[in-house]
């Protein structure tokens, strides 16, 4: 059994941005597993991607929770300068919506169905008869599960992501009012913010993320290379207090009550999970998972999906996919050398 070394940091600060997977950083806050680990975490809310990754690259920040791709994009340098980030553990898998307008969908006749490519040929067929409606929809960030789900589903429907509709960046705390103002007509993002525009009868889901990549990593906890070589033993503990957090919303369905009440503090979520009213896990439509050491284990060959995407990109930019690069990003050696342990944080 691993012991783990003293910190080399005992005061961190990490980035998150406000949706429901950013639940384990939250709870081992809230729940004291930061701080049984030795640790004091202050959680920095960041309320667009761009901004959290770059404060990761400057060092401003000791890590965040990242969408799953962007290690890999900083790595590559896909969207800014080059910076070597790695996700040692995973924070969620599954969890996002396709949501259009209440009146797009009634017009289209697009609802969810068990099969994601039925609602995208409701709405190629629309289109195809209204081919002087070119709807907007929003997306999180170009290097994301959302960005690429979202043209995937369109593309099932026989519709042109880059022609037959805008696509559109928008922070995901930004999608419910740009949908309540007639900015978009439609959205791919993460919970909750999908089920708030269904819930205030803004949207219709049309699809979910679980339906067109089962099982996905979603979220990470993202650090640069530079900082995990720095803070080897820091970095041990942050993984194990994040660990025995997933552990402790696994052991109990009324922490399920309790993780949501934490997430809706004014610093976390605040009221956008009034409509909540517990933290419902791997349960359909949307399926999110947020334990199981299974859940949590980085593996490359989980990010195929998006890896795909992020090689056709380069192609189109004369690159390949390094794939070492790849595998280094999503090495679960880090997470090995803490979940090896019945409990990994000092009691």
């Amino acid at each position: 059994m691993t012991t783990l070394q003293d910190a080399e940091l005992d005061r961190l600060t990490l980035g998150f941005v406000p949706l429901l997977d950013a639940a384990l950083p939250i709870i081992a806050r809230e729940g004291g597993f930061f701080d049984a680990a030795g640790l004091e975490v202050t959680l920095s809310r960041e309320n667009a991607w761009s901004t959290l990754r770059d404060k990761v690259a400057a060092g401003l920040l000791d890590g965040a929770h990242m969408l799953a791709p962007l290690p890999l994009a900083m790595s590559l340098g896909l969207g800014r300068a080059p910076c070597d980030t790695l996700a040692p553990i995973t924070l969620s898998r599954n969890g996002n919506t396709i949501v259009l307008s209440r009146s797009l969908a009634e017009s289209a006749g697009v609802a969810l169905g068990d099969e994601p490519a039925d609602s995208a040929r409701a709405l190629g067929a629309y289109l195809a008869a209204h081919p002087e409606t070119r709807p907007r929809l929003g997306m999180v960030y170009p290097f994301s599960c959302q960005h690429y789900q979202l043209r995937q589903w369109l593309a099932l429907g026989g519709l042109d992501p880059d022609r037959d509709v805008e696509l559109s960046v928008l922070p995901p705390p930004r999608m419910v009012e740009a949908m309540q103002a007639g900015e978009i007509d439609g959205c791919c993002v993460g919970e909750p913010w999908g089920s708030l525009a269904v819930a205030r009868e803004l949207g219709t889901l049309a699809a979910t993320g679980v339906q067109l990549w089962p099982d996905h990593p979603e979220k990470v906890l993202g650090v640069t290379r530079s900082w995990a070589r720095r803070y080897p033993a820091t970095l041990q503990r942050l993984i194990a207090a994040l660990l025995d957090a997933s552990r402790w919303l696994a052991a109990d369905p009324d922490h399920l009550r309790q993780a949501r009440e934490w997430l809706s503090l004014p610093p976390y979520l605040d009221r956008s999970v009034d409509h909540l009213s517990l933290l419902s896990m791997d349960t359909p439509p949307i399926a999110q998972r947020l334990f199981g050491e299974a859940v949590l284990r980085p593996d490359p060959t989980a990010a195929g999906h998006f890896a795909e995407h992020i090689d056709q990109h380069m192609r189109n930019h004369g690159r390949r996919l390094d794939h070492a690069t790849l595998s280094e990003c999503y090495s679960p050696v880090h997470f090995d050398e803490v979940a090896h342990q019945p409990s990994a944080t000092p009691r």
